[in-house]
């Protein structure tokens, strides 16, 4: 598999722990409303629901370590995730600050600070990766008789208590290297003010056409460079008090999202909406109501925009340039407002007791401002330049979707370019993630014709086909049963 189809499996796995979060946000959330100006010095119900919230976000590098092995594991399975553990507790123990004291011979004092940050997430997306790969190679492998008990799946995590011993080895030199650097990276970040805010919604948006954009938030969302957005805002009063965060600052990564998930983006399905044919405006009615509601009140936009990422490739980037200029705006009049999932209604409500949430409510000013934005542009768009958006210029559309899923596999094996093509199969909430051996044998007009809204090959060894939202879990099943057979 090329370099892009690996990263986007990662991206994928990262959900996993990231599924935790909001968890976090209902609990911190909750204890804030109970007690909104002691944080939990005046209601012990308080203090114990952020305590407990504080319990998932004080461990995220722990999560991100399982989770992804986890995810990333052939066939998901709990050994994975137990041996992602141990390679991470091998590591975070050997570089220890106490631990490299020792090690290098020097007082503790001269150790570098780089080690005692070494439970990060950073970290633990590494060795989760590293444990799938451990996992997937060696869980299999028989041992001679004598060491017929260690095979398998038992095998695993003594290889990686190993392999920690020497990434630990090779960190333990490496590492003040990459943090200085990720330091001086954070730095040029965190001087760019609101500007890189806006940069960083432009390209958060962006890299979502090819799955990517998990790689780029765990640098302005969690502790790679010392931003760490996500965690220091869901602390609230004890962030302030750690001088980790900053009131009118701490969450300027976040704040603009509401906007747009809650407005810009719901506004943006009312227009094609009205744009649709006149005879698929019913269809296209339950398609984007249903995705409108996800955007606003989870903050789940991949249903919604991958509707139109791919029909209308310009929509996505003005999507993109306004999503950018939204952030821009939150951090620049600091209207500070986060989130433990992402930036739905939910998360918006069980933030707005924070101390760190900083004229909140002018959030909703700015987000009733993006909905005509995106209204307009959007149907200024379509309409000037004939677009096609769902249920516009698509007369076939009906027929595809409904069609049975049965027959629909099969005619989606056939048209990736049969099933001695296909090496695996994988999905996200809307696209088929396919490792195959010639992403050129398949056949993307005939997958368009079957309902595809898009066919994305990754190198020669990786292909991305959207089939929508609801179906894909059932084309990707499907598929996986008739290639075992």
């Amino acid at each position: 598999m090329n370099i892009l189809g690996y990263m986007q499996k990662v991206g994928k796995a990262l959900m996993v722990p990231v599924a935790t979060l909001p968890a976090a946000a209902i609990l911190m959330g909750v204890g804030y409303w109970l007690d909104p100006v002691g944080w939990g010095s005046e209601n012990i119900i308080a203090a114990f629901l952020i305590k407990s919230g504080a319990a998932i976000i004080d461990n995220m590098a722990v999560l991100f370590a399982v989770g992804v092995a986890f995810g990333l594991s052939r066939d998901k399975n709990g050994a994975a995730a137990l041996s992602g553990f141990i390679f991470f507790m091998v590591v975070t123990t050997l570089l220890s600050p106490e631990a490299v004291s020792q090690l290098l011979n020097v007082s503790s004092e001269e150790v570098p600070a780089a080690f005692g940050k070494i439970s990060n997430q950073f970290i633990g997306i590494l060795v989760g990766i590293l444990s799938a790969e451990i996992y997937n190679r060696f869980h299999t492998v028989e041992l001679h008789k004598a060491l017929a008990f260690f095979s398998g799946k038992r095998l695993v995590p003594i290889l990686t208590s190993i392999a920690g011993m020497f990434l630990s080895f090779v960190l333990l030199y490496v590492w003040p290297v990459i943090y200085d650097a990720l330091i001086v990276f954070g730095n040029h970040l965190l001087a760019l003010d609101a500007v890189g805010a806006g940069l960083f919604g432009f390209f958060n948006r962006l890299t979502l056409t090819v799955g990517m954009h998990h790689a780029l938030y765990p640098v302005f969302w969690f502790d790679v460079v010392g931003i760490n957005d996500i965690p220091n805002f869901l602390g609230g009063a004890q962030s302030i008090a750690n001088g980790t965060a900053i009131p009118g600052k701490t969450g300027m990564y976040q704040a603009g999202f509401f906007p747009i998930m809650m407005f810009g983006l719901p506004a943006a399905a009312l227009a094609m909406y009205h744009c649709a044919d006149a005879e698929n405006k019913t269809a296209t009615f339950s398609i984007m109501i249903a995705a409108a509601m996800a955007s606003f009140f989870t903050g789940i936009t991949e249903p919604l925009e991958f509707s139109f990422m791919f029909l209308a490739p310009a929509l996505y980037f003005i999507h993109a340039v306004l999503t950018g200029l939204s952030l821009y705006i939150a951090a620049s009049m600091e209207w500070m407002a986060g989130f433990g999932f992402s930036a739905g209604f939910v998360d918006f409500v069980l933030s707005s007791q924070n101390p760190l949430a900083t004229q909140w409510y002018m959030l909703i000013v700015q987000g009733l401002f993006f909905f005509a934005l995106y209204y307009f542009a959007f149907r200024f768009a379509i309409v000037k330049f004939n677009l096609s958006t769902p249920g516009r210029n698509e007369k076939s559309e009906e027929n595809a979707n409904t069609q049975d899923i049965g027959p629909l596999t099969l005619d989606y094996i056939e048209a990736i370019g049969g099933a001695d093509n296909i090496v695996e199969v994988d999905n996200c909430v809307t696209r088929l993630r396919l490792t195959v051996k010639d992403s050129a044998m398949a056949d993307a007009a005939k997958l368009k014709q079957l309902g595809a809204a898009g066919v994305i090959p990754m190198g020669k060894a990786g292909l991305q086909v959207v089939v929508g939202l609801g179906k894909v879990d059932k084309v990707a099943e499907q598929m996986k049963s008739v290639l075992a057979k």
